[in-house]
């Protein structure tokens, strides 16, 4: 009986300071007023750039391990 009077207690005491946190972040975080003066497109062209530059890379590798196993056999 004492632990469900303290369990109670305790729910009692955290259901306000839940209540109020829920409340006041309930819209979340507004950054559009620091990222609308940003552009990422040429960040994201360069990304991709470089990921198709190793891709051709690997696969270039790749070609020559097939080849070189080609003429071993």
């Amino acid at each position: 009986m004492q632990q469900l009077k303290r369990i109670s207690r305790d729910l009692a005491l955290a259901v306000p300071f839940i209540a109020a946190a829920s409340a006041s972040h309930a819209a979340g975080w507004d950054y559009s007023a620091l990222t609308d003066g940003v552009d990422f497109s040429t960040i994201a062209g360069g990304v991709l750039a470089v990921a198709a530059l190793l891709a051709a890379v690997y696969a270039g590798i790749k070609g020559a391990r097939v080849v070189l196993g080609f003429l071993r056999s």
